[in-house]
């Protein structure tokens, strides 16, 4: 199953800034060149290289495929700790109190092409734990209907504010505030906004770091 190739073709703002230097410092450090990552995930070379230079926003699909074909979790990507001053002698930002605790104007945030968004909810890198909160405008999707996404690990998802699509395998439910959901993320799925006002959900997934780095995530 080939990932999403349907990003947004405008510069969308990150206040996660950098993510695409990692991605590409990520590559590099592995080894591997652009065309042979474009192979790995069956997308244009170029689409690797504007995603890399933060010039089109990757759509869930897309960036879950990428993160798993390098290897990299969320928490890496989105820097590991609050943004915060950064040292004259460029050593990494301190966070702002102690570990596990992180306040509202820390969080990390992307907005992805597909007119999703992640807050990071975690101060520091879980042990292969996705924390997040996820807002899906109305109209979003992390993949179309006909390229459902798939990789290693269980997600957990409770919903707190509109109506959120969750198709998993054969089945598609609508959640609405309160409600909950859990699944093997190996099972081919898709969540969007199944209402007509944002759509926010509290979302973990674990055990996504054993993913098998294949050209079918």
């Amino acid at each position: 199953m080939g990932i999403e190739t349907r990003e947004s073709g405008a510069s969308a703002t990150a206040t996660a800034p950098g993510f695409g230097a990692r991605l590409r410092a990520e590559r590099e450090r592995k080894g591997i060149g652009v065309r042979e990552l474009s192979r790995q995930l069956d997308v244009s070379a170029s689409m690797i290289s504007q995603i890399e230079r933060e010039r089109v926003m990757p759509s869930v699909n897309t960036l879950y495929s990428i993160t798993s074909a390098l290897g990299i979790s969320l928490d890496e990507l989105f820097g590991g700790v609050p943004a915060g001053p950064r040292p004259a002698d460029g050593a990494a930002p301190v966070p702002r109190g102690p570990g596990y605790l992180q306040r509202r104007d820390d969080q990390q945030s992307l907005s992805l092409g597909s007119g999703v968004r992640w807050d990071l909810l975690a101060s520091e890198p879980g042990a292969d734990v996705e924390f997040l909160r996820t807002t899906y405008d109305v109209g979003s999707e992390s993949t179309p209907e006909n390229a459902l996404m798939r990789h290693s690990g269980h997600e957990y998802g409770t919903v707190i504010e509109g109506t959120l699509g969750v198709t998993v395998g054969f089945e598609t439910h609508e959640l609405e505030a309160g409600d909950s959901i859990s699944f093997d993320s190996s099972t081919p799925h898709r969540l969007f906004n199944a209402g007509d006002v944002p759509a926010v959900a509290i979302w973990v997934v674990v055990g996504r770091g054993g993913d098998p780095r294949t050209k079918n995530h």
